[in-house]
């Protein structure tokens, strides 16, 4: 009984950990600290290739292409180089008339998949740039955020730099307040562990720059490029920082099913990157093993650990008050779910009834990955989240 006890109470604490310890600490360490107000001279700017992978984007490919061209980094040190994963609109046709109007801009069309991995990388090895911004196609960019994530590579530790992401179109009929909730507070829990260790414990994706030497080509199966990409930097001994004045702009996902889905994909790609990097739990630079382990590891594991309170908690209730009530508890929090669906129904939006339900399916989406990932990942072509849902 007393294990059982003990394997309940170590769960509670690491799910609590990685939910409220961590950013506390965090929040308390990052006090007072900021980002170094260095920049490049304008004569020393460096030539940045921008990489932009593309399957079915003809909705927003073009004003894709004219938020980077109308930022304010010298054109003649900037190259724009797109792929085209075997589109089936007109986004090939969309970038093939781009094509001409700006010199700037390289066009590479795939007739078979390749996956947003196997874009970025092509795209990499044609590029010239001394340093490499990867965003995705859905994802604007402010007049300053090219200039605002290089300026920090002035520092020569720096290896990678995210922006800010900033979500637009919110609805209370779906879970979009929910995600905007949950990736403003990754924002801000990313940003404080670049300025207390340089220990980003990844990028959001949508928009990033990583010094071309430390680029490494991500693995042909691998599902997300972008964590792979940020911890082959830290591996490499250089900083990872989150750069919040570097602000971008998406549609931020509605649809249950959709983001299901998504966070399902991203999930089997986190496994993928835990057994890839599973040495840096153990890393000795300070802040990479304690965020790794704090932010992502127990993250990652939250349904487990839950399993594991559960299961404890259950078989102690009939002999202990406490843990019949805390079973009781847990059982009363999985229905939200299915309260919540009903109220939807009913076009009745409970918002903070869903922030529980989006909790619980979000993690049920991580069990999922993980049954992927265990089942064996053969390849990474991926199907773009739909955006503006109703």
């Amino acid at each position: 009984m007393i294990t059982l006890q003990i394997i309940f109470w170590i769960s509670v604490f690491l799910i609590i950990h990685t939910y409220l310890f961590f950013p506390l600490i965090l929040s308390l360490l990052a006090q007072n600290r900021t980002l170094p107000k260095i920049n490049f001279r304008e004569d020393e700017l460096p030539v940045i290739s921008v990489l932009i992978a593309a399957h079915n984007e003809q909705e927003v490919i073009e004003a894709k292409i004219g938020s980077v061209l109308s930022g304010n980094y010298p054109a003649d040190r900037l190259e724009i180089l797109v792929g085209s994963d075997a589109s089936t609109d007109r986004t090939s046709e969309i970038l093939q008339v781009l094509e001409k109007r700006h010199p700037g801009l390289r066009i590479f069309l795939f007739e078979q998949r390749q996956g947003k991995p196997g874009v970025v990388n092509h795209l990499a090895k044609e590029s010239a740039g001394e340093v490499l911004v990867i965003t995705d196609a859905n994802v604007m960019l402010d007049r300053d955020t090219i200039r605002e994530m290089v300026r920090l590579f002035a520092e020569p530790s720096t290896g990678l730099v995210d922006s800010r992401m900033i979500n637009t179109n919110l609805k209370r009929n779906g879970i979009s307040i929910q995600e905007k909730f949950y990736i403003s507070r990754e924002v801000k829990i990313k940003h404080h562990e670049s300025l207390v260790w340089g220990a980003m414990m990844g990028p959001f994706g949508g928009c990033y720059a990583v010094r071309r030497s430390l680029f490494r080509p991500v693995p042909p199966n691998f599902m997300v490029d972008d964590f792979f990409i940020n911890m082959s930097v830290l591996q490499q001994g250089s900083r990872c920082i989150s750069n919040i004045d570097a602000r971008v702009y998406e549609d931020v996902s509605n649809n249950l099913s959709e983001e299901f889905r998504r966070k399902k994909r991203i999930s089997s790609g986190n496994f993928q990157n835990l057994a890839r990097f599973r040495s840096m739990l153990l890393s000795r630079r300070p802040g990479v093993a304690f965020c790794f382990f704090s932010h992502k590891f127990l993250r990652w594991i939250v349904p487990f650990l839950v399993m594991l309170t559960l299961g404890t908690s259950l078989s102690l209730s009939g002999r202990f008050l406490v843990y019949r009530v805390l079973a009781l508890l847990q059982l009363g929090v999985m229905v939200i779910p299915v309260i919540d669906l009903f109220l939807r129904k009913n076009q009745i939006h409970a918002v903070p009834l869903r922030f529980i339900s989006h909790f619980i399916l979000m993690n049920l989406a991580l069990l999922a990955g993980f049954i992927r990932y265990a089942g064996g990942i053969k390849s990474n072509v991926w199907k773009p989240t739909r955006r503006n849902q109703l």
